[in-house]
C-alpha cells in the first residue's frame, strides 16, 4: 500500500470523525430542546479494486421512527377534531345557564306556569298579570338571544374554517419548498436535518387540521395524502380555497397540483377542519332545532289554552296569525266538527248573538236558527253575511280577522261544541290564532292540515321555482346536492312524489295526518342549500311552510313576542272561560272566573308531538318532559365532547412520549459516541502524522 493511499485513508477517517463529532455536539447542545430529533451519522466504507480506501459520511439523518410519526399525526388529528367540538359545546351549554339554578332557561317556564296557577285563584290581580307577562317576555327574549348566540357560534366556526385555509396553504407551500432543500442536501451529502426538522414541525401542525398520510422517498422528499385520497404534497403543493354558498356559509375545496377542486369535508375523517365542519353543519343546527322545537311547542300549548279562553270583557277584534295560505279555499278546508262564535255586550258580558259554524255540514246557524250554507272559498264573506252586521270577517295574506261593533266583544267556544272543530289537531280558533297569547312574524307551526289531495299552491314552471336540498351523512359529511323543481301537478301528492324522486334512496318525504311534511332517513341528514319556491304571489317558500331543514326550523325562535295589547295592559290576558250554558241575559264571562288561567297553568303538562331534533328522537312529550330531555341531551353531548377531548389529549400525549423516547437525545449515548469518535479522530490523526513522517524520511533519502 502506498503512502498516498495511507494518507488518503487516514484523512477520510479524520474528516468523518470531525463530521461525527460536530453531529454529536449538535445533539448534546439540543438535549433539552423541545421537538429536536437527534441526528445520526451513517458512514460507509470506501473501496477500489477490492481494496479499502477509507471511510466517508454517507448521510446525516434524523432518528425518526415512521410508525411513531404516523401514530403522532393520527393522534394530533383526533385532538384537533375533539377540541373543536368540545369548545363549541362548552360555549353553547353556557348560553342556557346552570340547569340547577332557578334562572336557568330550562326552568323559566315553570315560573310562568306558577304565575298562571296563582292567577287562577285571583284573576283580577293586576300585579300578578304584569309578572306573568314579564316572565313570558323574558323567556321569549332569552330563547331568541340563545338562538342568535348559537348562530354566532356557527359563523365563528365558519370563520375559523376559512381562516384555516390560509394557514394550511402556507404550511403546504413551506413543506413543498423544504422538499427541494432536503433533496439538494442529500444529493450533495450535506446535512439536511435542519430542513427536515422544520418540515416535520410543519407536518405536525398540518396533522392537527386534517388526517394525513406521509411517505418519504429515498431522496428525502415527502409526499402527503390528506384524508382518504387528496394529494396535498405531490409534484407541488395543493391549494385550498373557500366558496361562499347561498346559505351564507363556506365550502372548503382542495385543488391538488395539476388537479381539479375536491370538496374537503367529503374526504377527511379527523382534524380541526372536520370538527369545525361538524359543529357548523350538524351539531349547532341540531341544537338550534331542539331550541326551536321546545320554544314553539311551549308557545303552541300556551296559545292553545289562550284560544280556549277569553279576557273579561271580550276583545272587540280577534286578529289571527298568517297560516301561509293566501287562498281561503285552502285555509278553511279540511276542518271537521263545530265551533261557536259569540258576540257579547262589553258592559254586562251577556251574549248578544251566537253563530254555530258546522264544518262537517258546511253551515252557519245564528241564534239557533236553521243553518245557511258556506263554502271554504268564500268563508269570510259568508260569515259576515250570516252575522248580520254584528261581526265582520276579513281574510288577508293568509290571516283571518273578525271585528264587532263598539261596545261589544267576541269570543270562541270550541271545546264545548259537539264534536269540536278540528284541523291538524287544532280547534278553529287555535288554528288561525284568533286569540293567541304569543304572536309570531313567520310560520311557527308546521301542522298545515293539508292532505295528499290538497293543492300545494306553489308556482311551477319557472326557472327559479326550485328547491335545492343538501344531503349529508350522520357525521355531517356532504353526500350530494339535489335540485327539485316544483312539479306541474297541482296536488300535494305530486309535490311529495317530486321530492322523493329527487332524494332517491337517501330518504323519504311523507305527509302525516296533521299535514306535517317530514323527511325520514336512518343514514342521511337534510338541509336547505337554497329555496326560491313561492306559494302564490308573495307567499311563503316550501321550506318556510313545512319547516324543511334544521336551520329553517330554528328561525321561528327569533320571531316570537307577547301580543302587543297584552304587553300594554295585562287585562287582555284570557284568564276566564266563556260559559254559553248560562241563562239568556246573564254574564257568560265573569271577572272572577279563573278557568282559563287553570288551562294556561297546565300547559306544561300538555302532551305534544315533537319532531326529531338533534339527537332527541321524535315522539310525544309534555312540554316539561321535553325541557328535561333537552337539558339532559345538551349536558350529555357537552360531557361526551369534553371526554373525547381529554381522551384524544391523553392518546396524543402518549404518542408524543413514545416518539420522544425514540427520537430524543440520550446524553449517555451521545457521550459514548463522543468518546468513540474522538478516539477514531486521534487514531486517524496519528496515522496521518506517521505517514507524514515516513514521507519525510523518504524525501531525505532521495535528497
Amino acid at each position: 500500500m502506498s503512502l498516498s493511499s495511507i494518507i488518503g485513508i487516514a484523512s477520510s477517517g479524520v474528516a468523518t470523525a470531525q463530521t461525527s463529532l460536530r453531529t454529536v455536539a449538535d445533539n448534546i447542545s439540543n438535549v433539552n430542546t423541545k421537538g429536536y430529533v437527534r441526528k445520526i451519522v451513517e458512514q460507509t466504507s470506501l473501496a477500489s479494486d477490492g481494496r479499502g480506501q477509507g471511510v466517508a459520511v454517507d448521510r446525516i439523518r434524523q432518528a425518526a421512527d415512521a410508525y411513531l410519526e404516523r401514530a403522532a399525526y393520527t393522534a394530533s388529528g383526533n385532538v384537533g377534531e375533539a377540541s373543536a367540538l368540545a369548545q363549541g359545546f362548552d360555549q353553547a351549554q353556557g348560553l342556557f345557564g346552570d340547569p340547577s339554578s332557578d334562572t336557568s332557561f330550562f326552568n323559566q317556564l315553570d315560573s310562568i306556569y306558577s304565575g298562571f296557577n296563582v292567577a287562577s285563584a285571583s284573576p283580577s290581580s293586576g300585579l300578578g298579570r304584569s309578572q306573568i307577562v314579564l316572565d313570558l317576555r323574558n323567556f321569549l327574549s332569552d330563547a331568541a338571544r340563545i338562538n342568535s348566540s348559537i348562530r354566532d357560534l356557527r359563523s365563528e366556526a365558519d370563520t375559523r374554517l376559512t381562516t384555516n385555509v390560509d394557514t394550511i396553504n402556507n404550511l403546504l407551500k413551506g413543506i413543498s419548498s423544504l422538499n427541494t432543500d432536503i433533496v439538494q442536501g442529500n444529493l450533495t451529502n450535506g446535512d439536511a436535518t435542519g430542513s427536515e426538522s422544520l418540515q416535520r414541525e410543519m407536518i405536525k401542525k398540518l396533522s392537527n387540521y386534517m388526517d394525513i398520510k406521509v411517505t418519504t422517498r429515498p431522496t428525502g422528499e415527502v409526499r402527503i395524502i390528506g384524508g382518504d385520497s387528496i394529494t396535498l404534497i405531490g409534484e407541488g403543493p395543493a391549494q385550498l380555497s373557500s366558496s361562499l354558498q347561498p346559505s351564507g356559509l363556506s365550502d372548503i375545496y382542495v385543488t391538488p397540483s395539476g388537479g381539479s377542486p375536491i370538496l374537503l369535508k367529503n374526504h377527511i375523517s379527523s382534524g380541526e377542519m372536520l370538527g369545525l365542519t361538524q359543529l357548523r353543519d350538524k351539531e349547532l343546527p341540531g341544537l338550534m332545532n331542539q331550541l326551536g322545537e321546545y320554544t314553539s311547542h311551549a308557545v303552541e300549548e300556551l296559545n292553545r289554552a289562550h284560544n280556549a279562553s277569553s279576557s273579561v270583557p271580550a276583545p272587540q277584534t280577534l286578529a289571527g296569525r298568517s297560516t301561509g295560505f293566501l287562498d281561503q279555499a285552502t285555509a278553511f278546508s279540511n276542518f271537521s266538527g263545530k265551533t261557536t262564535l259569540a258576540v257579547l255586550n262589553s258592559t254586562t258580558n251577556a251574549v248578544v248573538k251566537t253563530a254555530v259554524i258546522d264544518f262537517t255540514a258546511g253551515t252557519i246557524s245564528v241564534n239557533g236558527a236553521a243553518g245557511t250554507a258556506f263554502t271554504p272559498a268564500t268563508f269570510a264573506a259568508d260569515l259576515t253575511t250570516a252575522m248580520g252586521g254584528d261581526a265582520v270577517a276579513t281574510f288577508s295574506n293568509g290571516a283571518l280577522s273578525i271585528a264587532t261593533n263598539t261596545g261589544q266583544g267576541l269570543a270562541f267556544d270550541d271545546k264545548n261544541a259537539t264534536p269540536a272543530s278540528l284541523k291538524a289537531g287544532k280547534t278553529f280558533s287555535h288554528f288561525f290564532g284568533m286569540n293567541d297569547l304569543v304572536t309570531s312574524t313567520s310560520i311557527s307551526t308546521y301542522d298545515t292540515g293539508l292532505l295528499p289531495t290538497s293543492n300545494h299552491g306553489f308556482n311551477a314552471g319557472g326557472a327559479s321555482d326550485v328547491i335545492t336540498l343538501d344531503l349529508s351523512d350522520p357525521t355531517g359529511q356532504h353526500l350530494v346536492d339535489v335540485t327539485v323543481p316544483v312539479p306541474a301537478g297541482p296536488l300535494m301528492s305530486d309535490l311529495i312524489n317530486a321530492l322523493n324522486t329527487g332524494v332517491g334512496a337517501y330518504g323519504t318525504f311523507a305527509l302525516d295526518s296533521n299535514g306535517r311534511l317530514n323527511f325520514s332517513s336512518t343514514t342521511t341528514n337534510l338541509a336547505i342549500r337554497s329555496d326560491s319556491t313561492q306559494r302564490g304571489t308573495g307567499g311563503v317558500s316550501m321550506s318556510a311552510l313545512f319547516g324543511i331543514g334544521d336551520v329553517q326550523r330554528s328561525l321561528r325562535t327569533d320571531q316570537y313576542s307577547v301580543r302587543s295589547d297584552i304587553v300594554q295592559d295585562g287585562k287582555y290576558l284570557a284568564l276566564a272561560k266563556l260559559d254559553l250554558t248560562v241563562t239568556a241575559g246573564q254574564a257568560a264571562l265573569k271577572v272572577g272566573n279563573g278557568d282559563g288561567a287553570k288551562l294556561l297553568a297546565n300547559a306544561g303538562a300538555a302532551t305534544a308531538s315533537f319532531d326529531k331534533a338533534g339527537n332527541i328522537s321524535s315522539g310525544k312529550y309534555s312540554i316539561s318532559d321535553y325541557a328535561a330531555q333537552f337539558a339532559g341531551s345538551l349536558a350529555r353531548s357537552s360531557a361526551q365532547a369534553e371526554s373525547a377531548r381529554k381522551s384524544a389529549d391523553a392518546v396524543n400525549t402518549a404518542a408524543e412520549d413514545r416518539r420522544s423516547k425514540a427520537e430524543d437525545v440520550n446524553i449517555d449515548d451521545e457521550l459514548i459516541k463522543l468518546t468513540t469518535y474522538q478516539q477514531a479522530f486521534n487514531a486517524s490523526a496519528r496515522m496521518v502524522k506517521a505517514a507524514g513522517e515516513l514521507y519525510d524520511v523518504l524525501l531525505g533519502m532521495v535528497n
